[in-house]
């Protein structure tokens, strides 16, 4: 590990000027490249205390061992020279998105002089006409089989188009009309262009015209009673709008823009890309990169950027770009992106309509490359085993931990406080064996007595547990808590356990809190780690690793460590562990915001012993409100039908017993409104929010 102040260039070394600068390692191997509008400035941030910088920037800083730049004029310089050294060498810290040449593209050869149509891959060549990238190869020869009966190119290979030419005898697709023929000469090479010509326009979303023109000689060709070729006609027509079909109509004709959406978490990136072209959507990319660096939205976008236009020039750059985020600056990027097309460019967020709603739409196709992405890298057995060796070898575990637990706290401003466990074996999730909580040993906002609180329950069960199978030998009262009191443990709702005895699945095998985990993760830093820890401790338990994640940075927190441990960026072992800590996260935030929707919509009516969803109904349409009801006789209640005395009375001291409620609110306008309800205003009905005296729910941020 190399110290940063022996290579740092001496002050008044640096330019104050736009350029690029490379961080090079021991070997001289380029092992970051970045660009600058001030390298002065940009690099000083590099070359300060470690202790502040990023974890993958102080990795970087610390592997170089030498840094040097390039002064260039301006930032559209700077950007084009960051592409080009990025590409040539390839440097390890740089974010990398997974090459496109596998992509497809329908291409015409205008560069020879029988253009052809064919599917084509990797770089692309001067002088041939591209549209895509496809999704997959057949998508491609479908649309070129609907179109060769009205743009009858060329589509066979150099070879059969020399053998046709020889033999004097064309091909299968010459004699039945989705070719013209020039190998034998049936069309001239000129009209043979035209034709090609035509085939472009028409990819490049210039339709109407040839539709037009084909309907006009199809009514022609009928009111001449030439119905065959009318017919053919006909058909041609057919063949065009089927193939139009299959790209949608997404915005007003003629426009031509690229849609560019990212999915991110803190290691990894999906890019999805959509290209619009006259309005329809003609092709569709996307890759996923590991965030080798440390890197906003913006700057991913700009790498997408890069990627996309390096080495595209005129129309494969079009009039606009939408993205979700802004690169900082802006105004270089704008500027590149302009010069690579020779005409101005429009680089900007959609706010409003229809692009707004595409963006949308390629956002969650992001989201859903990255998933899917996860899922597979996630599944794989050699992954998951490389995994939890590295875990266990950055913790200094004995062995590798195949059972994972991992707790989260959540809460909305202190209110509806909850947690949740989940469990991970052998890697993979074991959904079934996940627990929720419900904080009860004390009222308010403290994270660090929730996961003490959580920990002590979930494992004085698995003491109970030990005990009650004989496993228990030290004779102590195992789960004893200060005052003699024991705690069941909740279940899946935050209520008490059954008891042990039922505690077992059909084959004897006990469930629920019977089998401890070789490793407890919890959603924090240093001073959650401690409250588990010491919960264990009091416990008796010392024989259950612990650790922390803390999410802003993704460092590992060991207990009472001073320093937490960074496992390495690529490394599959913290992969996993966020993994884990994610889903604990979405687990409990789930449940506290079930147990809050709940709370806003619970009536005093919820506690009437035997009164059903039916009956409640039924009092609240014969009454009108709970306001009402609430004043309303024993008598009046027997009204309702299905209501006897004895009910009526149980609904009346409840509803005496219940806090009066406070003034209703419309939902839509915020306006309070008045004592006095309308008649038909279903207040409590279920499945609808009251106002029963539940508080209002405050903005904030949810944990």
């Amino acid at each position: 590990m190399a110290d940063p102040s022996s290579y740092r260039p001496r002050p008044g070394e640096i330019p104050d000027s736009p350029g690029v600068y490379r961080f090079r390692d021991e070997h001289r191997r380029v092992i970051y490249v970045g660009k600058a509008k001030s390298l002065r400035q940009r690099l000083a941030n590099y070359f300060q205390d470690l202790a502040g910088l990023h974890p993958r920037t102080r990795s970087m800083v610390t592997t170089a061992a030498s840094v040097e730049w390039t002064v260039v004029s301006t930032e559209v310089e700077a950007l084009q020279l960051e592409y080009s050294w990025i590409k040539e060498f390839d440097p390890r810290f740089n974010v990398k998105y997974r090459d496109d040449k596998s992509y497809p593209y329908l291409a015409v050869t205008m560069n020879e002089d029988f253009p052809r149509v064919q599917v084509m891959r990797g770089h692309k060549k001067k002088g041939v006409r591209y549209f895509g990238p496809y999704a997959h190869a057949w998508a491609i020869r479908d649309t070129v089989d609907l179109m060769l009966r009205v743009f009858p190119v060329r589509t066979c290979s150099a070879g059969v188009f020399k053998n046709a030419a020889r033999t004097g005898r064309p091909c299968l697709l010459g004699y039945i009309g989705k070719c013209s023929a020039p190998c034998v000469e049936r069309i001239s090479a000129e009209d043979h262009r035209e034709l090609a010509e035509e085939f472009c326009d028409f990819m490049a979303g210039r339709t109407g015209t040839y539709l037009r023109r084909l309907e006009r000689q199809m009514a022609d060709a009928a009111e001449a009673m030439e119905y065959e070729r009318a017919a053919r006609l006909r058909d041609d027509i057919g063949a065009l709008k089927k193939a139009m079909e299959k790209n949608a109509v997404v915005l007003a004709d003629a426009t031509d823009a690229d849609l560019i959406a990212v999915a991110e978490d803190e290691l990894e990136a999906a890019v999805q890309i959509f290209h619009v072209r006259g309005g329809r959507v003609r092709g569709q990319r996307g890759w996923v990169t590991d965030k080798v660096e440390e890197i906003t939205t913006g700057a991913l976008v700009e790498h997408a950027l890069q990627q996309l236009y390096g080495e595209e020039t005129g129309d494969a750059v079009p009039r606009e770009v939408l993205v979700p985020a802004l690169p900082d600056p802006v105004e270089p990027v704008q500027e590149w992106l302009t010069g690579r097309r020779g005409s101005h460019v429009s680089l900007r967020v959609p706010q409003r309509g229809d692009k707004k709603a595409l963006m949308e739409t390629v956002e969650r196709n992001a989201q859903q490359a990255l998933v899917l992405h996860k899922t597979k890298r996630a599944s794989d057995l050699t992954t998951r085993s490389r995994a939890l060796e590295e875990i266990s070898d950055a913790l200094e575990l004995d062995s590798a931990p195949l059972r994972i637990e991992c707790y989260d706290i959540s809460h909305l401003q202190g209110d509806d406080v909850v947690a949740s466990m989940v469990v991970f074996e052998d890697g993979l999730a074991r959904k079934s064996e996940y627990r929720r909580f419900q904080i009860k040993g004390f009222a308010g906002q403290d994270d660090v007595r929730s996961m003490h609180e959580v920990i002590t329950r979930r494992f004085r069960r698995y003491l109970a547990e030990k005990e009650r199978t004989g496993e228990w030998t030290d004779g102590e009262e195992p789960g004893a808590a200060p005052g003699g009191q024991t705690d069941p443990g909740t279940g899946p709702a935050g209520l008490a356990e059954p008891p042990a005895s039922t505690l077992t699945e059909d084959d004897g095998r006990p469930k629920r809190f019977a089998y401890p985990p070789q490793l407890v993760v919890v959603d924090g830093g240093a001073p959650q780690v401690a409250a588990a820890r010491r919960a264990l401790d009091e416990l008796g338990i010392d024989d259950i690793a612990v650790c922390g994640l803390a999410k802003r940075l993704e460092e590992v927190w060991l207990p009472g460590d001073d320093d937490p441990v960074v496992l390495p960026r690529t490394s599959e072992g913290l992969y996993l562990l966020q993994r884990i800590r994610d889903e604990a996260h979405r687990f409990a935030i789930t449940y506290q915001r079930a147990k809050r929707a709940k709370r806003f919509r619970s009536s005093p009516l919820d506690d009437v012993p035997g009164l059903g969803e039916t009956r409640k109904q039924a009092l609240i349409k014969h009454f009108g409100s709970l306001k009402r009801l609430r004043s309303a006789t024993i008598e009046q209640i027997c009204d309702v039908p299905g209501i006897g005395r004895k009910t009526a009375e149980t609904i009346v001291a409840a509803l005496a017993q219940a806090v009066p409620g406070g003034p209703a609110v419309n939902t839509a306008t915020g306006e309070i409104m008045d004592d006095t309800e309308e008649p038909g205003q279903q207040t409590g009905s279920p499945g609808e929010p009251v106002s029963t005296g539940a508080p209002d729910e405050r903005r904030g941020q949810e944990r």
